[in-house]
């Protein structure tokens, strides 16, 4: 128990030192916010009147804990550019993001755990080959191209989706699903590639441990071997792994959002650089922080039940 709790009481320390640090780089970056949202031909008193409004007369430490207290309670402010809660703009967005998430994640698990063990099993062989050679290839494609190829193959010329459409949840959820079939793919192939040729590795060196053998001795079948001893030692590893990729995943993928036009977070947020949408852009960074630092928990959480031999300190 007490191992949870100082993991929790870390999290929550670095979550405050990069909101910290958050809101202080937003104060030296030149600009205003006032005068983004009403213009720079707006009057000096009109201006100043909003300033007060937002609290941005106020002084640093006032606006820091201010900023501090809203995002507690889930309230960023408001957008300078959207006129609205920032919460609001987030949860419109969260949708997109997190079924695009959910999807590449899932395609990543379902696809890349048989054909590593495949590979492994088959080490050497005609489809380890074909699989290790496409793998290789596949890693140094770059999603945002892949994004584009599929675009075309699929959606201009097999016409299998429309290119720049997104069909919401509400709206449809088949349809949904299948529209987020193809950036997920542009997402996960890449991410497939490198797991594949990680569990590979890790299967591969636990096979040659002692336990591998006594367990052959013991009359266990290849396979019984396989995924009764080894795959369990073999995650360890590769579950850090997905959990740094799973981050990466769920934090947003902005190039690909942009390739495919969906409306999810990291669209929002290039966007809200380019009007220099603060509170947008600081929601959005604690967002990230707090997703990536969640999930480095629960991967933490998970070492220490896959492996027992990982003791709790």
């Amino acid at each position: 128990m007490r191992y949870y709790v100082k993991k929790i009481v870390s999290l929550i320390m670095v979550l405050f030192l990069i909101m910290l640090l958050t809101f202080l780089a937003f104060q030296v970056i030149p600009g205003d916010g006032a005068v983004s949202r009403l213009g720079v031909d707006a009057e000096p008193e009109e201006i100043e009147a909003l300033r007060e409004a937002l609290g941005l007369n106020k002084s640093l430490p006032e606006r820091f804990f201010r900023f501090l207290g809203g995002a507690v309670r889930g309230d960023f402010g408001m957008s300078y550019q959207y006129s609205r809660p920032v919460s609001e703009l987030l949860a419109a967005r969260l949708p997109a993001t997190v079924g695009l998430a959910a999807v590449s994640i899932l395609m990543i698990c379902i696809i890349s755990v048989p054909l590593g063990l495949l590979c492994a099993r088959r080490e050497g062989g005609f489809a380890d080959r074909a699989v290790t050679l496409l793998t290789q290839t596949l890693m140094a494609v770059p999603a945002f191209f892949l994004g584009m190829i599929i675009t075309f193959l699929f959606g201009v010329v097999l016409k299998w989706f429309s290119p720049g459409g997104y069909i919401p949840p509400g709206e449809s959820f088949g349809k949904y699903l299948h529209y987020m079939i193809f950036p997920a793919a542009a997402i996960s192939i890449p991410k497939i590639a490198m797991t594949v040729k990680f569990l590979k590795t890790s299967v591969l060196r636990e096979r040659k441990l002692d336990y591998v053998r006594t367990a052959r001795s013991k009359g266990n079948t290849e396979r019984a071997v396989l995924w009764r001893h080894v795959l369990r030692n073999a995650l360890i590893p590769v579950i850090t792994f997905m959990g740094m990729v799973i981050a990466d995943v769920l934090a947003g993928s902005i190039v690909i959002e942009q390739v495919f036009n969906l409306p999810g977070v990291g669209r929002l947020l290039v966007v809200a650089i380019g009007n220099r949408d603060y509170p947008v852009v600081e929601a959005i960074v604690v967002y990230i922080a707090a997703i990536v630092l969640t999930v480095n928990f629960i991967v933490d959480i998970l070492y220490q039940r896959v492996d027992p031999r990982v003791r709790i300190k």
